[in-house]
């Protein structure tokens, strides 16, 4: 188990995993429905001081919210320090400048130009490391997030991360925001999963073999909003 380089105690804010949690109130699952922020906390800046591994099994479940659409992370992946298919594998550049941390902000950049790729940077400042948000399941604001994705339905609307940022309409201009904080793009506790998946992250074929084969991908077991499933396994 990766260790703990901060203040946030996980079992101190964790809800008992509830399989139909989702689904009886809890939330307005896949709607318009209202969201009511003030049943889900926002995740305090110490929740991101730790190792990104840690980070990102517990950020499976939390909730994306922007103006009117709320979305429920279902599919991350976690990119260490030392890890040579990281983004700060060679150094500190303009481009990745902002998952030097500090922690608890986004990191949003540019994939081939065109995709753009939100990131939460977790660990101590200075150190480069982030989480992937790779999936999510709509929430609230389902009309606003087809006005964004008009061409895309069913899990296509969200499943990669191109799509999560497109729905949220997030850009690299949003690097460097703090998402523990209100307003403009916020992380806030949400329904935990009841078991995770994990595997091999997804196009990172340049990497070591040890960070390559690395199952530092990881996935709510219980949501059908995951991309390239059949390569994930339970995790112990």
């Amino acid at each position: 188990m990766p260790r703990s380089i901060g203040s946030y105690d996980p079992a101190s804010r964790r809800r008992r995993a509830d399989p139909a949690a989702s689904r009886c109130g809890l939330l307005p699952l896949r709607s318009d429905a209202p969201f009511d922020p003030a049943r889900w906390p926002l995740l305090p800046e110490s929740f991101y001081e730790r190792d990104a591994l840690e980070v990102a099994a517990d950020l499976v479940g939390k909730l994306l919210v922007r103006g009117s659409i709320v979305l429920r992370i279902t599919e991350v992946e976690a990119y260490r320090p030392g890890d040579s298919a990281s983004h700060c594998r060679s150094g500190r550049t303009a481009r990745n400048a902002p998952m030097w941390g500090p922690p608890g902000r986004a990191y949003v950049y540019l994939c081939y130009g065109i995709h753009s790729m939100l990131n939460l940077v977790t660990n101590r400042d200075g150190e480069g490391a982030a989480v992937l948000v790779r999936s999510c399941e709509p929430v609230s604001g389902l009309s606003a997030l087809r006005r964004r994705r008009p061409h895309a339905s069913g899990t296509d609307l969200l499943t990669g991360p191109g799509r999560v940022a497109a729905a949220l309409g997030l850009d690299p201009s949003w690097s460097g925001h703090p998402v523990f904080l209100p307003g403009g793009l916020e992380v806030r506790d949400g329904p935990p999963p009841v078991s995770l998946l994990e595997g091999a992250r997804i196009g990172i074929d340049y990497a070591l073999p040890i960070h390559r084969e690395a199952p530092w991908r990881l996935a709510d077991a219980g949501s059908a909003w995951v991309s390239h499933r059949r390569a994930l396994r339970p995790r112990a």
